[in-house]
This record gives C-alpha cells, structure tokens and sequence, in this order.
C-alpha cells in the first residue's frame, strides 16, 4: 500500500457513518442466551458456577458470553508490538508525536514526526541495545517524564523482547534504587536533571551496565564513575549505532511479560505489578467496544506515563492513529501546551478537574451582577435540556460556554477521569460547561487499567459505569463492615475482577500476589462497591483506609475528604480520627489565593501566609464553609470534621506526604502533623469539658 492508499484509508476510516445501533444488548439473536444471562441494561448477569452458583457475576452487555481479549476487527494483534506494527502499516505518513521544545530550547509551535519516523527510530534503538549486548528479556527502566523517547524506547522493548520498567521521577532516590535492584534492571534511560541523582548512589546498583542520556545533542556526559563498569552514552549516540547495525525483531509472545509496574503504595516498600502483553492488548481492546478514537484526534500526554492510566491510554490512542503532543513537563505551563495543541481527547484526574470547577465557579461568583446571572440561567437551561434528553440550544454555547471550553484549546469532544473518585456536581458541571462526553472510569494498575467505565450516552451520574468486556466483576461480602450481596435495594460489597486483564502477581513476591488474587483467580480489589439499577457499579468505600472512632462508627476517610476538596479554601485535606476519640478533625493545605481575597475582604492584616493561616478567624471561615459543604454531599454527623488546623506548605512528594499519584500518605501525614493533632484534639476536650453538665 502507497502512502496516498494508506491516508484514504485511514481518513475513510473516520469518515465512516457508526454501525446502526442494534435492538438488545448481544443477546437477542440467541435464543438460548436467557438460560445464561440476565440483561440489565449496561450490563448481563450471569452465575458464578453454573451448578450451584449464585447469580452475581457482572459482565458488559456489549459481550456478555466470551471475555474479550483481542481487538474484535483485529484479531491476529496479541502484543504491543502486533499494535504498533499495525499502526505503522495503517498510519505510516499521519502525525505520531509532537513536542514544542526546540533544540535551543526555546518554545514553538508543535512539531511532529510520523508514524513511520517513529518506527524508524524505534528499530534503531533495540538494534542499539543489542550492539551493547543487552539479551532478551532484559529489564529496561526509564527514568524521565513525558517526552517522544519514552514512547519510542518502549516500542523498541515491544519489538525486542525487552522488559520496560518505568522509575517515577517523582518517586525519590530511595524507591529508585530499591526498585533497579530489585527488578534487576540493566539499562536506565534518564535525562541530564536525573542523571546527577543517578550517579550519587550508582555504586549501590550493581547490576546496571548501561546509562542512557536522553536530552540535546550537545549533552555533557560526566565520566564514568570508576569500579562500577557502566558505561555512560548519549541516546542520539545509541540510536546512530542501531541505525548503522540494524538488527531483525525478535517479536515477544503474548503471555511474555511486558513491564513492570511498581506501584508506590501508602505504605512499605513498591510493588511490582507484572504486565504481559495480552493483559494490556486485553483491557484496551475491551475498551474500544465503548469508546473509538480517529487518525484525526489530537491528544495532549501529561499524566506519567510511569502510571498504567497514561500507558494504557498510550496503547489506545496508538492502535486508532491518534496525534499525540507532549506537555512541555511544566503542569503551570500546561494551559498554555492546551491552546498550542488544541486537542480533541483529554484525560485528567479528579484534582485538577476539581481546580478547574473551584476555578471557574470562583470566577462566576466574582464577575456578578448580569454575567453570574447570565452563566446560572445558561447552566440550568442546559442542565434541564440534558436531563430531559434534548439537545440544547447552541445559543447557551455561543453566549457563556464557548469562552469556558477555549481553557483546554476548544475542541475538547471527549474527556475522561480516573485515579479517584470525581464528585457527581463535578461531573455535571464537565458535562454541561464542556459539552462533549465526559466518562469516569475505574481500574488500577494489577488490572492493566479499566476495570469499569461509563457508557457513552448514559446520562446518569455519580458511578463508574459497567464492567469492560475484558472482565467479569463481582462483590464479595464485607461482614466486618456490614456490606453484602445481599444488601436490598442494591447488592454491595468488595469488588472482585477476573479475566484476562488480571496481572501476573507481584514481582518476586508471591506472599503479597496471594493475598489479592484468590483461588479462582478474582482479584480483590480492596475498594467496596454496589450495583446501581442498569448494572452501573458506584465505589462507596474502601476496606483498607478505615478506622473506628471511639463510638464504634466505622469511617472511611477518603471518602469525606473527597467532599472536602469542593470546598474553595482547601486545595488539599487529611481527615484524621482513631478509636480513642469520637470526633474526626481535619489538617488544610489552603488555597493561597483564596484565602487571601477572603481576608481582604474581611479587611484582616497578616504578614505572610503562615500567620494568616494560624489566624482563629480564618480558621472558623474555613470549618464553616466545610461544614457547608459536607451538609450539602449528606454527611452523617460523625463524619463531619469538628477542628482544622491550616498549613501554608502543600502536601508534596517532597516533603513525604504524598504518593506519586498524589494520594496521602495515612502513616506519614499523622506523624508529621502529631503535634497538630493531638492540640485539636486537646482543644476540643477542653471546650466539652467547658460546657455546663446537666
């Protein structure tokens, strides 16, 4: 095939008209199928043992009798590099990855290398490896952020049988070294700013032998340290040495291992998810019954990639010819990456989904007058027509939520959530103000990312929709907590997964692969679960991350600091409490700005951030805007936070408290702030001992 055959079928491919919905859910055309499934309506049914089983097992209505594990319209593709393959011969000439960074630094416009070039580059990175004697099966750590390399040397482990495993940049010397050990990993790809931090404890690696410099061509390369053989090169000097010794592939198997996934945790030591290439083929190849992209998408790439959310996006966007254009590795420059590119897909996170609603509900509010008036009746007028099924008028478009859509470049017509709950009033607020789809999906890294997504089309809010037809899903009674699949009107309990997409265990880690993976092969997530009508799953708790207050409530913290995060003050909470009080009290790194304007307002003088913070006043202003809050998401009344201690200092993986997909660290985070704590706690003793006894 030319290339001008190959880009009429790629673009003929976007233009044709979507297959006509079809009566049913997959089931109709047998008539057998009521004897095995249950339909209900995003999702069948079916017994967990066919003899004496229960009818509890959820699958996606859109395959219901056979788990999908390869692309249906692509079937011989079973690993990364079967896809990548692929996308070269379908997409060779079309757009594949763009960076604004030029080569003196300085910031364009995005420049592009194709498909093709990609290929290219890909073949003469693992022959380079292979010149360096690298052997098969050799793990392989990539230690930078978001750029082109990332994505090409991952290509090249596909195509060589090469085992990736990314170093969050963000993970700190420690969990580095602990997992190039531990993994046994013999190459590290890193840039100038993590080579310094490379080299400070490179002797305590022994089973590294080849540094890989990612960067300029004029890269200054340290000397190599000595009585350490490892050898230092650049990753322009690699690819020339490929590229003169091109070597044939040596195409992996799909149950081969893929990549390791070392998951942070909030406790002990990373693990080591073990990745095959059928599980990642598996997953995204489920996804895309619901979801399809075009050779004519844009995608921006800032999540890290060292994360299963961005990888399995990455191997998405790849088989469907997607552009993707890489941030510039700076979040507070990421706007202005958003309207260079202009993309038309955009996956995010709860935190900065909630900074974009605080952000522009905060702006509404201060405008006033005929805007705040006029952005209301717009909301509402749209929010009724998309509850009630009807388009709504483009007037409300043109008028108000054009200027709010031009935030992410305006041509936003998917957006996706995952890592942690997103609110229902964010949802609806994405929805109305952003105009195109907006699904929340659920997962981790030991199910190769989706476990559940929303269906396009459903208008329901507040769940993470139905299974992926690369999985059944299951809840487990929770006795200790009083959930059971029994539980009227909706079953709940600990949600289960099984199918191909479940990982291979924890690497060198078999005790900690048994605690999760049971039996009969269902993974246990940890997360608690119920089933809404239509066979929508909604995540209600956690088994894990709970505790007793010293009445014998059960609380479930994340979830009431996920009520908090609405609240315009807070940019990040730790809701704390244990069995020897009976109250939860809460640490607040605040909103800078925000608290700022407030106390302009009040007319309150402070030298710096920290006295204000300190300040009883603020403090008051702040517990009752969460109070607010919390009434409004129905908080029962221990749940509520009865003190707050304000912090100028963000929680940072600096500073310990957080993970590397910014979760708080429980353990940390109480002895950090024990001191705090245990004055609130102090406090509030005082004040009850103060009250007049009856």
């Amino acid at each position: 095939m030319d290339a001008a055959q190959r880009r009429l079928s790629a673009v003929s491919a976007h233009l044709q008209p979507p297959p006509a919905p079809t009566a049913g859910c997959g089931l109709a055309a047998n008539s057998t199928a009521g004897e095995y499934a249950h339909v209900q309506g995003y999702s069948a049914i079916l017994p967990e043992k066919l003899q004496t089983g229960k009818w509890n097992v959820y699958r996606s209505s859109r395959s219901p009798l056979r788990l999908i594990n390869r692309f249906p319209e692509n079937p011989d593709i079973g690993t990364l590099h079967d896809n990548f393959i692929y996308a070269v011969e379908t997409f060779r000439d079309c757009r594949y990855l763009g960076t604004r960074i030029r080569e003196d630094g300085t910031v364009g416009d995005y420049k592009w290398i194709t498909y093709g070039e990609t290929s290219t580059s890909r073949t003469a990175i693992g022959s380079g490896l292979i010149h360096h004697g690298i052997l098969e099966g050799a793990r392989i750590g990539l230690y930078f952020i978001n750029r082109p390399e990332w994505i090409i040397v991952d290509h090249a482990c596909a195509a060589y049988s090469y085992v990736s495993v990314p170093l969050y940049d963000t993970l700190g010397p420690d969990a580095v070294q602990f997992i190039v050990n531990h993994a046994t990993v013999e190459v590290i790809f890193c840039v100038p700013q993590t080579l310094s931090t490379l080299l400070s404890f490179i002797t305590q690696m022994p089973c590294v032998r080849l540094v890989v410099v990612v960067g300029e061509e004029d890269v200054k390369i340290p000397p190599t340290p000595a009585n350490t053989g490892v050898q230092i090169i650049t990753y322009l000097k690699l690819h020339n040495q490929g590229k003169m010794s091109p070597q044939p592939f040596r195409p992996p198997k799909p149950d081969d291992i893929a990549t390791v996934c070392y998951t942070s945790g909030t406790t002990g030591t990373p693990k080591g998810a073990v990745l095959s290439h059928e599980n990642l083929i598996a997953n995204v190849a489920g996804s895309s019954l619901g979801i399809r992209f075009y050779p004519s998408d844009v995608y921006i790439s800032y999540l890290p990639l060292a994360h299963i959310y961005e990888r399995a996006n990455q191997v998405a966007l790849l088989h469907y010819g997607v552009a993707i254009g890489f941030y510039q590795g700076d979040n507070l420059k990421l706007m202005d990456d958003l309207a260079a590119l202009r993309p038309t897909v955009f996956a995010s996170v709860p935190r900065l989904y909630n900074r974009i609603y605080a952000a522009i509900t905060n702006a509404v509010k201060e405008s006033g007058g005929l805007k705040e008036r006029l952005f209301h009746t717009a909301y509402n007028a749209k929010r009724q027509a998309l509850l009630s099924g009807r388009n709504p008028s483009p007037m409300w478009d043109k008028l108000v939520f054009n200027k709010i859509k031009a935030r992410l470049g305006g041509r936003v017509r998917l957006m996706t959530s995952g890592a942690s709950p997103l609110s229902s009033d964010v949802m609806e607020f994405l929805r109305i103000c952003f105009g195109g789809e907006v699904l929340e999906g659920y997962g981790m890294t030991e199910t190769s990312c989706v476990i559940t997504t929303m269906d396009i089309g459903d208008k329901l809010i507040g769940h993470v929709g139905s299974p992926n037809p690369s999985c059944e899903v299951k809840l487990v009674d929770v006795p200790e907590m009083n959930y059971t699949s029994e539980d009227q009107p909706y079953p709940r309990g600990e949600i289960c997964a099984r199918g191909p997409i479940i990982f291979h265990g924890y690497y060198k880690d078999e005790v900690q692969t048994r605690e999760v993976i049971d039996e009969d092969g269902w993974l246990h997530t940890g997360d608690i679960g119920l089933w809404l009508p239509g066979g929508r799953l909604k995540i209600i708790d956690r088994k894990k991350n709970i505790f007793k207050l010293a009445q014998g409530e059960y609380i479930a913290p994340e979830k009431i600091e996920n009520v908090y995060a609405k609240c315009k003050f807070i940019a990040q909470c730790f809701v704390y409490g244990d069995s020897f009080n009976s109250s939860l009290v809460a640490i607040v790194a605040v909103e800078p700005e925000v608290l700022k304007a407030w106390a302009a307002s009040e007319g309150i003088q402070y030298e710096d951030l920290r006295q204000l913070c300190a300040d009883p006043r603020a403090r008051a202003a702040v517990l009752a805007d969460m109070d607010s809050i919390g009434k409004e998401a129905q908080l029962r009344g221990f749940e509520f936070a009865k003190a707050v201690t304000l912090v100028a200092e963000p929680f940072t993986l600096e500073n310990g408290l957080l993970t590397p997909t910014f979760k708080v660290k429980r353990p940390q985070a109480k002895a950090y702030f024990a001191k705090e704590l245990s004055d609130m706690y102090a406090q509030l003793r005082e004040t009850e001992s103060a009250r007049p006894k009856l």
